[in-house]
């Protein structure tokens, strides 16, 4: 998809909006997990969410190549969104973005701040996926998938940084939507000659990419009803799907609870808020803990973008339950 070079490019694009994003071995959780654990804070980019490289390297090659593209289009639960009309705005494109009726409030607000049109379609990221690519054909526009080769290759920036910085790891744990931040970890692991362990982490209410792993083939699901809507998906991509099944030794899935006790470990060890699918690598980390003792992991924390609402609903009233136990987590 990529060699080193388009890589390093693509990290100059990127670093030409942001600086690289923390990675921090936090004493806390590696004392929870038994295991030296490194985050890679891509919740602390301009969206909140490791989506905005790949928005940026894609909107580059597209005003290089094909500067008189009237606008673009796509469909989202919000980061995917968020990171095209970020990088849209900076390059002076038109950007309209679909989605389901009752996505994040606080995103769709995001995404409209940052310049989108917004558009509420359908009951989940499927439907408003098939409407905005009918928009498309009939307006002319550019549609923008959630899996395509230049975002690839602009969320692996955050893998080369990573990889780069601790190039040790044994094993790195990463949360799958539509595939791009997963097949970027992997492309960067290989190019880089590691041996690193790229773990992928789906949700039990939304196994898509997991059940089409084990099959070998892509499986689709009749829904997606986790709460973590970052892994909402119903329709893994193809091309994602072979690069995973070569280059990832499994899919752990984890079930919303264990990704709520995670946003909660992560508040209460770091003092970092992570959205769903955000902390979905350390609820892997935290189910797999025995295996884990004594190792040096990496946890991709992909953003942190949730609405409070979900928080109140969702973390506080299991927060308050266990400190009546005298337990946070």
């Amino acid at each position: 998809m990529f060699d080193l070079r388009q890589l390093e490019n693509a990290q100059a694009i990127v670093g030409a909006a942001m600086p690289p994003t923390p990675a921090y071995a936090w004493p806390l959780l590696s004392e929870r997990l038994g295991a030296t654990a490194i985050v890679k804070h891509e919740n602390h980019t301009p969206i909140g969410a490791f989506k905005v490289r790949g928005g940026l390297v894609y909107v580059d090659r597209l005003k290089r190549e094909r500067p008189d593209t009237p606008g673009l289009i796509s469909a989202t639960r919000g980061n995917h969104g968020q990171s095209l009309a970020f990088a849209a705005s900076r390059y002076g494109v038109p950007v309209t973005i679909y989605v389901p009726h009752g996505n994040s409030v606080e995103k769709n607000r995001a995404m409209r701040a940052f310049g989108a049109e917004l558009v509420e379609h359908g009951e989940d990221f499927q439907a408003a996926r098939e409407e905005a690519e009918r928009r498309a054909r009939r307006d002319g526009l550019e549609f923008v998938p959630s899996f395509h080769p230049d975002l690839v290759t602009g969320v692996a920036t955050y893998a080369l940084e990573l990889l780069r910085k601790a190039p040790d790891l044994e094993i790195l744990y990463v949360p799958i939507g539509q595939g791009s931040g997963i097949c970027g970890c992997i492309l960067a692991r290989d190019l880089l000659g590691l041996r690193t362990e790229i773990v992928g982490v789906q949700s039990t209410e939304a196994p898509s990419y997991a059940l089409s792993f084990a099959a070998g083939t892509v499986v689709r699901t009749n829904s997606s009803n986790t709460l973590a809507d970052g892994m909402a998906t119903r329709v893994p991509d193809a091309d994602a799907l072979a690069i995973i099944r070569k280059g990832a030794s499994r899919i752990v899935q984890v079930s919303d609870d264990e990704v709520a006790a995670a946003i909660r470990a992560y508040w209460t060890d770091t003092h970092n808020l992570a959205e769903g699918a955000g902390a979905a690598a350390l609820a892997a980390a935290m189910q797999e803990r025995p295996k884990l003792r004594g190792k040096r992991l990496g946890l991709i924390l992909s953003g942190g973008n949730i609405d409070l609402d979900l928080f109140n609903r969702w973390i506080i009233p299991q927060a308050a339950a266990l400190a009546g136990g005298k337990a946070l987590v």
